[in-house]
């Protein structure tokens, strides 16, 4: 009979394989993943992972796996009062936002090239030169920010709130690149910020036709956060919740996903029989989380860990994330 050591070990080995991992380091995660479960049940928490986290955390210990605004609402839906939110920063600060009565903990306190590129006053003063036009924050943004706009927006939802908006000038912020792309889909002039995703602006169009030359029949998805460049040479663009719904009802078998590399991990994970061309980059900030620190957190976390806003800001950001909720469903 084996031990429960030994069926972790073997459960993670059956399903990360196809990422070329060993037996060996399975058990490794194995008895750590155990001691977090267990620990997690005890407290009546939850641990949510971002689809861009290391494979052990999104399939040994989440709860959910998503991007960040399906994450923040899943915790609303929760009856745990604790959350465990693996991700960077501003993600765990949209969970607590949406969830202010439960306490929201971050294990590694890891930025965001997005979030960190705009600050509150910064945004201040592109009200201040173009007053008419209402503001619309990407959702990898912080609290202050978020507290300073009109309206909050993912990849997915974005056109639709900028042209559900009756205002003809719109300033987007934080990144450069989604708003290029989205300035091509409407007739709004959008003012814009120069944030950049550090991963997504690492692609280029010339490693996409390289790819198109070998592969004809390959299916090409990529991530509004890239260059326009990249986007006019791709098959769709969309957020990662996206493209794991296009591949999963595609016939398409080989794929080149123009992302973080968690994605090519998830694809690989779930769907075994899809093939996957091509690199990927990975991201800095969002692979700092690891099992130690998620048992540590659990343990006993530190006040930084624990997700404490302030409650204006808190309310008033809240209102931009509602507002956005309110406009998608329409």
């Amino acid at each position: 009979m084996p031990t429960q050591l030994e069926q972790q070990a073997n459960k993670l080995y059956k399903q990360f394989h196809h990422l070329n991992w060993t037996l060996d380091e399975c058990q490794i995660s194995a008895a750590q993943i155990i001691e977090i479960n267990k620990l997690k049940k005890e407290q009546n928490a939850v641990i949510l992972a971002h689809s861009y986290q290391r494979p052990e955390i999104m399939y040994g210990v989440a709860d959910f796996i998503g991007d960040s605004y399906g994450l923040s609402l899943a915790a609303t839906r929760t009856k745990s009062e604790k959350i465990i939110f693996c991700s960077v920063h501003f993600m765990a600060e949209t969970a607590k936002i949406l969830n202010p009565q439960k306490t929201v903990i971050n294990p590694v306190q890891s930025g965001c090239s997005l979030a960190e590129s705009i600050t509150a006053k910064d945004v201040q003063n592109l009200k201040k030169l173009y007053p008419n036009a209402p503001v619309v924050c990407y959702i990898n943004t912080s609290a202050q920010v978020k507290a300073e706009s009109d309206i909050c927006c993912t990849s997915s939802n974005a056109e639709k709130i900028i042209n559900y908006l009756p205002n003809k000038e719109i300033i987007f912020i934080p990144d450069e690149f989604m708003a290029k792309n989205l300035q091509a889909r409407t007739t709004k002039k959008l003012i814009t910020w120069n944030g950049r995703c550090i991963v997504h602006e690492q692609f280029t169009s010339e490693q996409i036709k390289d790819i198109k030359k070998l592969y004809p029949e390959i299916k090409i998805l990529a991530h509004p956060e890239c260059s326009p460049s990249v986007i006019h040479e791709v098959d769709l663009a969309t957020g990662t919740e996206g493209m794991l719904n296009y591949i999963e009802k595609s016939q398409a078998e080989k794929f080149m996903l123009i992302t973080e590399c968690g994605i090519t991990d998830r694809v690989k994970t779930e769907f075994p029989q899809k093939k996957i061309i091509g690199t990927c980059f990975l991201c800095p900030y969002m692979k700092q989380t690891t099992l130690k620190n998620i048992l540590q957190a659990l343990k006993s976390p530190t006040k930084d860990q624990i997700i404490d806003l302030d409650p204006e800001i808190s309310q008033k950001a809240k209102a931009s994330l509602d507002r956005m909720i309110e406009i998608t469903r329409k």
